[in-house]
């Protein structure tokens, strides 16, 4: 088993020597993203997953990543069809005007035992600089898994419906995205 201090080395080495250099497309299959929450003055946990996650990267022969993860707003399921509707309703995601949750890659960098990961968030037409650390994982030829917890306040993006003071503006999102060369 591989160490994350070992992944980072390899990593790191592979970006610096280009054998991870093309172009990288996500397996929708294999990848999540959650959604974390509190509701009722931080008493109840909402939980929840988006069904449907896409994107892509490319690296260069010099190691440069791009990419970009896409969460399509109205697949957000916490498993409560109301407070589904209500978080894909104009209140929270207006998943009907603004059908994507976009997160664009600018710069990944090996750090310590992983990664450092910047760029941009996009919500309902806001965008915002994010920076987070991140695990990634080389499984196998052909194949990089990235792993992130990141922690975002929905008001920074206009969602700030918030009756009563009982739903929490941080969120917690985790993913887990499995990339292919092709």
């Amino acid at each position: 088993m591989t160490t994350p201090a070992q992944a980072s080395a390899v990593l790191r080495d592979q970006l610096a020597n280009g054998s991870l250099a093309g172009n990288w497309t996500l397996d929708p299959a294999r990848s999540t993203a959650t959604l974390r929450s509190r509701s009722m003055w931080g008493l109840v946990p909402v939980k929840g997953v988006f069904r449907e996650i896409e994107g892509g990267g490319t690296i260069s022969p010099a190691g440069e990543v791009t990419g970009r993860i896409v969460l399509a707003a109205e697949a957000v399921d916490t498993k409560v069809a109301k407070r589904d509707t209500h978080l894909r309703s104009a209140d929270f995601f207006h998943a009907e005007k603004y059908p994507a949750i976009t997160f664009t890659l600018d710069k990944l960098e090996p750090a310590g035992d992983g990664v450092s990961v910047s760029g941009t968030l996009t919500v309902r037409e806001t965008s915002r600089p994010i920076s987070f650390p991140a695990t990634v994982t080389l499984p196998g030829d052909g194949e990089v898994v990235l792993d992130a917890t990141v922690a975002v306040d929905r008001t920074d993006f206009g969602l700030t419906w918030n009756q009563m003071g009982m739903a929490s503006t941080k969120n917690v999102i985790t993913i887990h995205a499995v990339f292919t060369r092709g």
